[in-house]
């Protein structure tokens, strides 16, 4: 509780907070001493003396940052003690008599919280917060309504309002609502700078898309983030579940402390358990010194348990132990040692299967499966392959120095290829692109042999074009449905069509259409051919 100016009449305990105001209606008054007080003046009874009242009052203001908060009510008594324990706690504080006046001020001003009296002359209580969560549904609503009226804060509550209040109330009533209320619209508050950070490629990890999977993973991120739940990150190979565990545990309110990532898959089996759990000097044969395990190493932050489905089975029970009791015993030790990390895991296997199968343990399966993130392939996100591409390679130009981009046909190429191997094959086959390019811009030859292959196999694109007789048929490439070919596709058809008569000899190609070979490799290079048209 906070203490606000006293009034300077009256006789209170050093730990009374004093209110003025013109009334006492709706608020409660401690009844011994209601009597003693002349009129107009509210007491609350609090216990914290006045240096750590001031204290606490720095602390309540910074945490609430200033919020704006608008008290409507037609009660003037109610509405200035209301305005004035708010501005106490930190808010920036404004009130109106009305729904109308309430209206113009939102017009005006940036409004964060509204404090509303349902019962108001003419009614305007319930139309004002439904035109409120309609307008501004960002705008958090707590409703003071009267016993006789608990109905209308039920429906309040269906519209919209966050919380409630039943006048009379206490001064801690109030001043609890506020706080959970404020400390909601921060929460809110972050998970959207967070979310945004995310869909602008700036969150930390380095997760990039924008499509509507992405955007889904971002909102639970922006959520689970905040959260201390264990959390089960699935997905195939290559997609980036570890990018994501970093995602959630820097951009949590314990990012300073230790990520550990474990990889499960990547253990010795006989120095699994010592890895996780730490040993003693001594508690088997080369343990010469004692070691701290993983798990209690990440100290309040967080360890990552990568390929969570390659540990054995009698490690998943010792496993499934720790985190419930949130504590370890070390090999060889006779004393537990406590624990406080938080425990996100991945696997690309399918859990659930292995559950029935009996590999994989039923209940440390529900207690990883806490909160459950599935990452889309990246063949189901193909709006964002450019994307990832065009991060990918402003990455290689920040190494190298060299500004690159890439051709229509490449990304074109690009978009239609599966990626079996996600994100990561995506980024090597950049990354090999860059490196084989010997010019500012990337074609398809600089691009793995399976994605040419892949073109190949799709082979260009044919279109038939009348000739002078109904039946008789030309096939020229990139022809226009006019008939009308242009010179460039013409060129491309003459190259490609000599080489595959000549069964793939390119050198007897370029004689015959009486170009220099340097400049045969370089139209095949633009057209995303390096090997084949021999068959």
């Amino acid at each position: 509780m906070l203490r606000t100016a006293d009034s300077g009449t009256g006789t209170g305990n050093a730990g009374e907070v004093r209110v003025l105001s013109e009334g006492l209606k709706g608020l409660k008054v401690s009844n011994e001493v209601e009597g003693s007080l002349p009129s107009g003046v509210l007491i609350g009874v609090s216990p914290v003396s006045a240096s750590a009242e001031s204290a606490q009052k720095v602390d309540l203001a910074e945490h609430l940052g200033l919020l704006h908060l608008l008290v409507v009510d037609d009660d003037e008594g109610v509405r200035k003690a209301c305005c004035q324990i708010a501005a106490g706690m930190g808010f920036e504080v404004v009130g109106a008599e009305s729904a109308t006046a309430a209206r113009e001020i939102m017009k005006e001003r940036r409004i964060d919280l509204l404090l509303l009296d349902l019962k108001m002359p003419g009614g305007g209580g319930l139309p004002l917060l439904e035109q409120v969560k309609a307008l501004h549904p960002d705008i958090a609503v707590i409703v003071m309504t009267a016993f006789a009226t608990v109905s209308s804060a039920v429906e309040a509550m269906r519209i919209g309002a966050g919380d409630y209040l039943t006048k009379p109330f206490a001064l801690e009533e109030l001043t609890a609502v506020l706080e959970r209320t404020g400390q909601q619209l921060h929460l809110d508050v972050e998970s959207r700078q967070l979310r945004e950070r995310l869909r602008t490629q700036q969150g930390m990890g380095g997760l990039v898309g924008r499509s509507p999977g992405m955007e889904k993973l971002y909102r639970i991120l922006s959520k689970v983030a905040y959260s201390t739940h264990p959390v089960l990150i699935l997905g195939e190979s290559g997609t980036g579940k570890e990018l994501v565990a970093r995602s959630i545990h820097f951009d949590g309110p314990n990012a300073a402390k230790p990520f550990v990532p474990v990889d499960c898959g990547s253990l010795v089996p006989t120095l699994i358990e010592s890895e996780l759990f730490g040993h003693v000097k001594g508690a088997f044969t080369g343990a010469d010194r004692a070691k701290e395990g993983l798990l209690a190493s990440a100290e309040g932050g967080t360890v990552f348990l990568d390929e969570v489905g390659e540990l054995p089975l009698d490690l998943q029970a010792k496993l499934l132990r720790a985190l419930q009791e949130k504590e370890v015993r070390p090999v060889g030790a006779t004393q537990a040692k406590p624990i406080s990390a938080r425990v996100l895991a991945a696997t690309n296997r399918d859990l659930a299967l292995m559950v029935e199968q009996g590999r994989f343990r039923k209940d440390l399966y529900f207690r990883l499966n806490v909160v459950n993130l599935r990452i889309p392939p990246l063949r189901d996100r193909r709006e964002d392959i450019a994307v990832l591409a065009t991060h990918f390679l402003q990455q290689m130009e920040k190494q190298s120095g060299v500004v690159r981009s890439f051709s229509d046909s490449m990304l074109r190429v690009m978009a239609e290829y599966d990626w079996p191997g996600n994100v990561r094959e995506l980024e090597n086959a950049i990354e090999r692109a860059c490196a084989l390019s010997s010019g500012p811009v990337l074609h398809l030859g600089d691009l793995p042999t399976q994605l040419q292959e892949f073109r190949l196999q799709k082979g260009p694109a044919t279109q038939v074009v009348d000739n002078s007789e109904p039946g008789e048929r030309l096939e020229v490439m990139g022809a226009t449905q006019d008939g009308i070919v242009s010179i460039a596709e013409m060129e491309k058809h003459a190259i490609l069509g000599t080489i595959r008569q000549l069964k793939g000899d390119k050198l007897m190609a370029a004689k015959l259409l009486g170009i220099g070979k340097t400049t045969l490799y370089r139209k095949l290079k633009e057209y995303g051919i390096t090997e084949g048209l021999g068959d």
